[in-house]
This record gives structure tokens, C-alpha cells and sequence, in this order.
């Protein structure tokens, strides 16, 4: 009997209207709930827009991406497996766009002055 369905139909029902969190419908890593908590917490703003937190997880998520894709080439020019705080200043720095923006961030365990 081809075309027929099986008498289980809650579960086709419940896979249809299984919700999702915010941070799987937009595909990210980053928690959207967890940053749209911390910005409430921060009082930043007296209003919220639904999509701010969503927003600001991409953008984070795009600028953690870049920061290791650059210390991970960074890494393999000279031979190294892991990434260590001084290759993420390397990458850094040896960045123009991201030089100017991380200009006043302070990367642990990596001597000051290396510019």
C-alpha cells in the first residue's frame, strides 16, 4: 500500500513544530540569548530591538573567525600546530584593518611594545 502513512502521526507533527533557538535559525555558534541577556544586564540601551542580539553574535562570530583563520596561517608560516597568544598579536597586527580595531586591546602573556 505505497502512499499510505503510518498511524504515527504525532511524530511527523512534532518534527514540523519543534521549535528552535534563535542562534540555530540563524546558524551561528555564538548564543543569541546569552548575548541579548548580557546586553540587558548592561543596561545599554533602555530598548532592546529583537534583532541586535542576533546582530552582535554574527559580528562576533565573524571577527573570532578572521582573528584564527589569520594566526592559523600565521602558525603554519613558521612551523607551529598550535595557535598561542603570540601569534594572535602577530595576526593582528600584521593586519590594517584589525590593527586599528583591537589598536588599544591587550592580548595576555605577549610583551608590550612588539608593534
Amino acid at each position: 500500500m505505497s502512499g499510505q502513512r503510518s498511524r504515527g502521526g504525532s511524530s511527523d507533527h512534532q518534527r514540523r513544530n519543534r521549535t528552535r533557538s534563535r542562534t540555530s535559525r540563524a546558524e551561528l555558534i555564538f548564543s543569541v540569548s546569552h548575548l541579548e541577556h548580557l546586553l540587558r544586564d548592561g543596561h545599554y540601551t533602555q530598548r532592546l530591538s529583537a534583532n541586535a542580539p542576533v546582530y552582535l553574535a554574527a559580528i562576533i562570530q565573524y571577527l573570532t573567525a578572521t582573528v584564527l583563520e589569520l594566526a592559523g596561517n600565521e602558525a603554519q608560516k613558521i612551523g607551529c600546530r598550535r595557535i598561542t597568544p603570540e601569534l594572535l598579536d602577530m595576526a593582528i597586527h600584521n593586519n590594517a584593518l584589525l590593527s586599528g580595531f583591537f589598536g588599544n586591546t591587550t592580548i595576555s602573556q605577549v610583551a608590550p611594545g612588539r608593534r
